[in-house]
This record gives C-alpha cells, sequence and structure tokens, in this order.
C-alpha cells in the first residue's frame, strides 16, 4: 500500500501529531549551521515560499558545469537553431516528467529519498538514496573538473599562468573548500548564495552573448554524428534536454520540504518548480550552444571558449569559474549529505557532508592527474540516470495513489532505528515496488549509450540513448501491474512502531 487516505481533518491533526512524536530531532534555533538531516522539517521552520524554490534552481545552474551540456547539439553536428530547439523540447519533457516530484516532499517535510519510503518500503528507499548520492558525486566530479578547465585557462590567458598540475591543485583545492562550505552551512546559506548567483551569473551570462555575437553564424553545421538531422536531432533532444531535468530526480525536495503546504498551495511550488527548471536549465545551456557555434569548439568546449574569449571577458568567466561551479557543487554536495545521512542513520548532516565532500575532491583530484576518467564518470552519470528514473516514475505513482497523504512517523522508522509502521511492507521492503525498479533499470542499462558502455538494445532504436524513456515505462506498467491489489488498502491500520532506544546522535 502506498499511503493511507483520511478526511483533510483528520490528516491534519496526524500531521501534527506525528511531527511530535520525532524524537531528539534537531532544532534550527539560532545556529548559523543548518542542524536538521533528513528527520522531519517541524512546521515553524518551513518558511521559505515558491520563489525560493525559483532561485536556488536558477542561481545554482548558471555554472559552467551546466553550460558545457549546450555545447552537445553542436558536436554532434547540429546548427544552432536545430540544437536549441532539441533542447528546447527535450528540457520542457523532462520538466513534466520531474517537476512534480517536487510535492512529494512538499507533503512529507523531508527529502525525497527518505519519502520514497511511502513506495518502496523504510528499508527499500535506500534505493533512492544509493542512486542520488552517486548521480550527485558524478555531477559533481564533472562541475568541478569544468569549472576547474576555465578558471586555469583564463588564469593562463590573462596573466600567463602555467596550466599545468600545480594551477589544477590549487583550483581544485580552492573550488571543494568554497563548495564544501555551502554546504556544511546548508539550506539558509545555500539559498541566499544562490538568489546573489541568480543575478550575479545571469549577467556574466548576458554579457557573454555581446561577446561572442561577432563570431555567431547560427545557419552552420558539421557532419550528423548519426549520419542523417532527425536521428542526431533526437540523440541531441535526450542527451542535451531531456537529461537535465532527468539529473534532478532526487534532488528537488531538498528544497521543497523547506515549504509549507499550509501557506502555499502544491500548485504554486509546482508552478515554481516548473519556472526554476526551465530557467535554471534552459539558460545555461543555450548559452553553451551558443559559444559552442560561435567559437566553433569542436571536442574541446573549454579550450575553444577560452581562447575565442575577447581579453575583457575573460575576468567574467574566471568569476563564473569559481563562484557559479562553488554554488553549482555546494548544492550538489549538500544534496550528498542528506543522502548519507539517510544511509548511515548514526551519523548527523554534518559527518555525512564531511565525507562526502572529501570523498568528492579526491575523485575529481584522482580523475584529473591517474585515471583520466572524465568519460568514465560521464558514463557513469548516464547509467545512473537510466536506473534512477525508474525509481522516480514509482515515486510518482505511489504520490498520486495516497494524494499526498503520508504518515511523516512511518517514514522516520529507519532513521530511529526502530521497526514497524504503515510502510513497513515485507521487513521494510515493497516487493512489487522493488521488482518493478529493478526490470525498469535493467532495460534502462540496455538502452544506454555512454563513451565507454553501448547497451545490447541500440540497434534496435537506431544508436539513439532512450534508456530514459524505456526504463520508466517498463517500470510504470509493471508496478502497476503487480500492486494492482493494493487500490482500495490506504485504510489499512498501520502497524505499531516498535520501540527502541533513541540514541544521542540523532
Amino acid at each position: 500500500m502506498d499511503g493511507r487516505r483520511r478526511t483533510p481533518a483528520s490528516a491534519n491533526e496526524s500531521t501534527r501529531n506525528t511531527t511530535l512524536q520525532q524524537p531528539h530531532a534537531p532544532s534550527a534555533g539560532h545556529s548559523l549551521i543548518e542542524q536538521h538531516g533528513v528527520d522531519t522539517i517541524p512546521e515553524a521552520e518551513r518558511t521559505s515560499s515558491p520563489r525560493d524554490v525559483v532561485s536556488i534552481l536558477v542561481g545554482s545552474n548558471l555554472a559552467f558545469g551546466v553550460v558545457v551540456f549546450g555545447w552537445l547539439p553542436v558536436s554532434f553536428g547540429l546548427s544552432f537553431w536545430a540544437g536549441a530547439g532539441s533542447v528546447v523540447l527535450g528540457t520542457v519533457l523532462g520538466i513534466v516528467l520531474t517537476a512534480p516530484l517536487a510535492l512529494v516532499s512538499l507533503r512529507t517535510a523531508t527529502n525525497l529519498s527518505t519519502s520514497s519510503g511511502a513506495h518502496f518500503g523504510v528499508r527499500g528507499r535506500l534505493i533512492g538514496s544509493v542512486v542520488g548520492l552517486l548521480l550527485s558525486l558524478g555531477y559533481t566530479a564533472l562541475a568541478l573538473w569544468v569549472g576547474g578547465d576555465v578558471v586555469v585557462g583564463a588564469l593562463n590567458r590573462m596573466l600567463g599562468l602555467p596550466a599545468d598540475g600545480p594551477a589544477y591543485v590549487v583550483t581544485y583545492s580552492v573550488l571543494a573548500a568554497l563548495s564544501a562550505t555551502a554546504a556544511v552551512f546548508g539550506y539558509r546559506l545555500l539559498l541566499k548564495l544562490e538568489k546573489l548567483l541568480m543575478w550575479a551569473m545571469g549577467g556574466l551570462l548576458l554579457a557573454g552573448l555581446f561577446a561572442f555575437a561577432p563570431h555567431f553564424d547560427g545557419s552552420a553545421h558539421g557532419a550528423y554524428l548519426l549520419g542523417g538531422f532527425w536521428p542526431t536531432w533526437l540523440l541531441s533532444v535526450v542527451a542535451a534536454g531531456l537529461s537535465g531535468p532527468i539529473a534532478f530526480i532526487t534532488l528537488l525536495g531538498d528544497y521543497t520540504r523547506y515549504v509549507s503546504p499550509a501557506r502555499h498551495s502544491g500548485r504554486k511550488v509546482l508552478r515554481s518548480t516548473c519556472l526554476g527548471l526551465f530557467l535554471g536549465l534552459l539558460i545555461p545551456q543555450l548559452f553553451g550552444t551558443f559559444t559552442a557555434v560561435a567559437t566553433g569548439a569542436g571536442q574541446n568546449y573549454v579550450h575553444s571558449l577560452i581562447t575565442g574569449a575577447p581579453a575583457w571577458f575573460l575576468l567574467p568567466l574566471l568569476i563564473n569559474g569559481l563562484l557559479g561551479s562553488a554554488g553549482n557543487t555546494g548544492l550538489m554536495l549538500y544534496s550528498m549529505g542528506l543522502d548519507l545521512d539517510a544511509i548511515l542513520p548514526r551519523a548527523t548532516r554534518l559527518q555525512a557532508t564531511y565525507v562526502v565532500a572529501a570523498t568528492a575532491a579526491v575523485l575529481v583530484f584522482l580523475g584529473h592527474f591517474v585515471w583520466s576518467a572524465q568519460d568514465a564518470v560521464t558514463s557513469f552519470v548516464l547509467v545512473l540516470t537510466a536506473i534512477g528514473t525508474p525509481w522516480a516514475v514509482i515515486t510518482l505513482i505511489g504520490h498520486r495513489r495516497c494524494r499526498g497523504d503520508y504518515d511523516r512517523a512511518s517514514l522516520q522508522v529507519l532513521n530511529r532505528r526502530t521497526r514497524g509502521g504503515i510502510y513497513w511492507y515485507r521487513a521494510g521492503w515493497n516487493v512489487p515496488a522493488t521488482v518493478a525498479w529493478a526490470a525498469g533499470g535493467a532495460v534502462g542499462l540496455c538502452a544506454v549509450d555512454t563513451p565507454v558502455y553501448q547497451g545490447p538494445l541500440l540497434p534496435l532504436t537506431g544508436g539513439i540513448d532512450v534508456s530514459f524513456l524505456l526504463s520508466g515505462a517498463v517500470a510504470a506498467l509493471l508496478y502497476l501491474a503487480l500492486s494492482r491489489r493494493a487500490r482500495g488498502r490506504a485504510g489499512a491500520t498501520a502497524p505499531a512502531v516498535a520501540e527502541a532506544p533513541v540514541l544521542s546522535d540523532r
């Protein structure tokens, strides 16, 4: 079963009671550092607005870690207008699929992976935590690599500093320190930072349009990667457009859990999420497409960007490479800390954030100096997206079925190291949801196309990576079939939550 249906009055009463029942839930008080992990956010502290959701989604994405995805259509051989059209269409389709996930945490007051316990079971929700943790780790590494390349390249042209090993060591260290600091302080500082970056980085990207406009030719295109226009264009829809919103499948709840449904309607939150994703992804990606065409970028976007930029625009590039990347990766590290906190209930959010920040930094250094792992990490991210999509689809189906009515205390059973509750299912796992996710993920892996691995189903899809769509469709159909008897059980009585000692670390 996916939740309990009650009258609005009883639902509100249950929400109040289950919130009060949370033992040792941290209190933010006047601390500058966020004290909450994946526990239920108290109603008094849910003071954010839908406008804040827009600020976070826009401000955090105006960075070169996102800009570089706009270069993909040009690298596939598309012209600016064809590439821009594919990015817009793919982004809109992705938003339709992912934005409703923001409503889940609006109702549960915790992050999305913990909320998914309502549909996967309180232990089954570890699937979302692991996928979210690894997905954010991959994107963090990619963002730091790209941001570091921009900073080192700009300093080389501006000051003649050598673009060698020591320059990258210093740059990566500075970026990692800035990102980790923002992540450790948590949501409130990140919100202020992203509000500032939304306008500052937006202004820098706007100036970039004037910097590269003299060399822009929107009709020019290269050799189509897949041999023809339409197959290549469809590849760009998926790889450059659809993949952007899909990357947020486990992240959106990190922000909407601080928005109160008592003060803001779900419709407003959904509209704000759609707007934030639309602007936050399209502005930087279309800037990437524009500059890739203007600089004739081939297989090395950052090098072409740096060498093709007028001298006066090098400083804006440097600023964006530093601050924009820190804002982007800081939010990723924050989400990673929450996911690790959910996996290791004995850890605090701060401890988890320190661990993931150190892990990300080590991965970035090893990837650059030892492994040359950029292609491997890109493949890693695409594979995780293919197996993460069915998780998101099942979570959305469950949310629709329970009409956003969740038992918040039962969602926290694993975090409190107890047993029972309405979401206990079979030893903490909802078998239909888990089986459907596994089947959808397996199909996705067979249809994925990465620089390192190509799935056996690719010849049947014309060489186009539609792993997101196939994995989601298979998971949805199988979950609906396996759980059809669960309909009508939403009013079942929840089994009692077993008592257990609550330790001081939580």
